[in-house]
């Protein structure tokens, strides 16, 4: 080496860990959007608890009135999450295209990529909905038991 190259040092390095430089951009990318993914998340989750919350108490004499009539309490919960489950549904259908371009075009960096597959999103959307199924479901399951006389009380 020093016939070819006599003023340079031998410089070396292992293959794996070339490779492993590569790829940290990609962990810290991933750790980060993780990060923000749990965080939007939780705000939406919040946002959706205090938008039910302020539904109920603007309907809190038709539930009275509902469950006076015989209402269940699958009823009630089902009247009040109706509503938001549709705009979960169709925020769904508006977002899926863009998170299909983007993934799409973020896999294109790669020398081996794979399918994106319609369960993936299929999987998304169905865990995107139980999110907000489960936020929703607090707050109208404690209005449904909630006794009717004392919000038909008020009059």
């Amino acid at each position: 080496m020093e016939d070819f190259f006599p003023k340079s040092a031998f410089d070396y390095s292992f293959v794996d860990e070339r490779i492993a430089k590569l790829y940290d951009t990609e962990t810290r990318l991933t750790k980060l959007f993780n990060i923000f993914a749990l965080l939007a998340i939780m705000i939406t989750c919040s946002g959706l608890f205090s938008l039910v919350s302020l539904m109920v108490r603007k309907r809190t004499k038709e539930i009275g009135i509902r469950k006076v009539m015989g209402a269940t309490v699958s009823n009630i919960v089902l009247l009040i999450s109706k509503e938001f489950v549709g705009l979960v549904i169709l925020s769904f259908f508006v977002a899926m295209p863009f998170a299909y371009y983007a993934l799409n075009r973020w896999l294109q960096n790669y020398a081996y990529k794979t399918q994106l597959s319609w369960w993936l999103f299929a999987l998304a959307g169905s865990l995107a909905l139980l999110i907000a199924f489960i936020s929703i479901s607090f707050k109208s399951v404690s209005a449904a038991k909630a006794n009717p006389v004392a919000s038909l009380r008020d009059e």
